[in-house]
């Protein structure tokens, strides 16, 4: 999609807006280099520079930062995920990522009454005992208001804010193509892989928009501990939840931001309650495969009775059998000091496309590791180790899988919570003895006898189409139609050079044929006079001079942009 294509929607004004905000944020050059500026003036959009000096001056993560604040909720929710992807981006602008806010006051109610009635069917007042029309928050994608069901249970209803699906919606086709803007002209950006990023964000971002996706995501974990009698998650109210809403049970504690008040004095043990935060979180993520992926203070109640409630499962972590024994391989050898077993692991993340220095890697594997060798468990900091795991796939340009980019921040983010419960808390000694026990699992009789039954399963199944592939691969060769596909790397890039290189030719050869036959001209009489020489003759040289300043010129631009180290 151009941007002159865009000229046809509604589109290249919110894609002008974000040009101009981001040249108002010290980010003209970026809006310049991704060719945004030339084609929004040829659709008719001018972008100022205006008035840009003062925060030209800031660092850009900080500019990317404010823009991104300043641009609405599908940005600040971008920069919200990118805060978790250590493994591409180095301290400074994951710090800056983590400041990201949506400042959005809360949508008057009278805004969303009709909305509110569509979906419920009815007014509120009605279908509740007591609504309060008063939000008790605001966010960028819905606020809350509290509420009572005639059988006397408190609840919270959430609200999707309206026009919010189409705004969102607007931005993310818009950021697909200045993903596809970036790989294209920025060479520093192409091994963020910009189009796979926004591409996941965009399918975590849209089941946010579906609020009835969170309560099922909320039944599902908590059908996953429904044993751990102190892990409390809010029950959905399903004859009330929609697309657009959601009302769940509300719960009434201690908000995670509020550790002063859970003092022994209220009933609180706050070393009991970080290891039963961390070993429920920990038992989810590597027993389950579901976990809440933003546990951050905000999310988090302390109730009565030292248990814990969990709310907001919008975001959910998913990670598949296969990826939870690597986790459990990946931790095991950094503690126990197996270097092979996490350069095996890591390896296994590796892009098939991505040409990786194997030995460099294992080496720096293996000194990374034995920097850990012999320290206590009670010293070891498993949010340290992680990030230094991403900042070494960083370095060799790597990137993590997205279920994992997604894992390392949840570990991090809970690691931070249990110390600030608890100084002496560790979570190395909380998370230990689980990947032990889990270790030894994976090789009880029953587990080896159903791994070896899905295996079998497959390679019977591949057999028994063995046959027909073998007929089928057969018939198209006989028929002349067996394809062989190369994907031979940089063979597109080398082609384009190819298209260029001709086309610059074709014209040295039409500048040539304009000098012969200007100069032809001039020596024959008659015609129009110009200046005193035949017109015809003279149109024809300046025309060929415009053609070989152009030809130059491209030929000029062409060097700086194929060798930008030399220049």
């Amino acid at each position: 999609m151009s941007v002159e294509a865009l000229s046809l929607t509604p589109d290249l004004g919110r894609l002008h807006e974000i040009a101009a905000v981001l040249t108002r944020h010290g980010l003209g050059d970026l809006v310049h280099r991704l060719g945004l500026a030339e084609s929004l003036a040829r659709a008719g959009h001018a972008v100022h520079l205006d008035h840009v000096a003062d925060l030209a001056q800031l660092a850009p993560p900080v500019q990317v930062r404010l823009a991104m604040e300043e641009l609405g909720p599908t940005f600040v929710k971008l920069g919200q995920i990118l805060a978790g992807r250590t493994d591409l981006f180095d301290p400074q602008w994951i710090g800056e990522f983590e400041k990201l806010h949506s400042h959005v006051p809360p949508v008057p109610y009278e805004s969303l009454s009709a909305q509110v009635r569509e979906d419920l069917g009815g007014d509120p007042h009605e279908v509740f005992a007591r609504f309060d029309t008063t939000p008790l928050a605001a966010a960028s994608i819905a606020q809350v208001h509290a509420a009572q069901l005639y059988d006397g249970t408190e609840v919270v209803v959430k609200i999707r804010r309206p026009g919010i699906a189409e705004r969102i919606e607007a931005d993310l086709r818009l950021l697909q193509w200045l993903a596809a803007q970036a790989e294209m002209h920025l060479d520093s950006l192409r091994p963020l892989r910009p189009q796979r990023l926004v591409r996941e964000f965009a399918r975590s971002l849209r089941r946010e928009l579906d609020l009835s996706t969170e309560c099922r995501n909320a039944e599902r974990i908590a059908a996953n501990v429904a044993d751990l009698d102190w892990v409390v998650i809010p029950r959905a109210h399903w004859t009330c939840t929609r697309v657009r809403i959601n009302v769940q049970d509300r719960l009434v504690g201690v908000p995670g931001d509020r550790l002063d008040l859970l003092t022994p004095e209220n009933g609180f043990d706050r070393a009991l309650l970080a290891r039963r935060g961390a070993s429920g979180m920990l038992r989810m993520m590597l027993r389950d495969g579901l976990f809440h992926a933003d546990p951050h203070p905000g999310n988090i109640f302390y109730l009565e009775g030292n248990r814990i409630g969990l709310i907001d499962f919008g975001m959910i972590g998913r990670l598949g059998a296969r990826r939870r024994e690597e986790l459990i391989t990946l931790l095991l050898g950094l503690a126990e000091c197996r270097p092979p077993e996490v350069a095996e692991v890591l390896l296994g993340w590796v892009d098939g496309d991505r040409v990786v220095e194997v030995a460099q890697l294992e080496d720096e594997i293996e000194e990374f590791v034995e920097r850990y060798h012999d320290t206590p468990l009670g010293q070891l900091s498993l949010g340290r180790i992680m990030h230094e795991v991403a900042s070494l796939m960083r370095a060799h340009q790597l990137s993590l899988p997205s279920d994992l980019a997604l894992l390392i921040k949840a570990f991090i983010s809970l690691e931070g919570i249990g110390r600030a419960l608890d100084p002496n808390y560790n979570m190395a000694a909380e998370l230990m003895p689980l990947l032990r026990r889990m270790a030894r699992e994976r090789y009880r009789p029953q587990a080896l006898a159903a791994r070896g039954g899905q295996a079998l399963r497959r390679t019977l199944g591949m057999i028994e189409k063995l046959p027909n592939d073998l007929a089928n691969l057969m018939r198209q060769a006989r028929a002349g139609h067996l394809k062989v596909g190369l994907d031979l790397m940089h063979l597109k890039r080398v082609g384009n050079q190819i298209d260029r290189a001709a086309n610059r030719l074709s014209m040295a050869l039409v500048i040539a044929a304009l000098i012969i036959g200007s100069s032809i001209v001039m020596t024959v009489g008659g015609g129009p006079m110009l200046l005193g020489l035949p017109a015809f003759g003279l149109l024809g040289f300046l025309t060929a001079v415009a053609g070989g300043v152009w030809l130059l010129r491209a030929i000029s631009r062409s060097g700086r942009k194929d060798y930008p180290d030399d220049h």
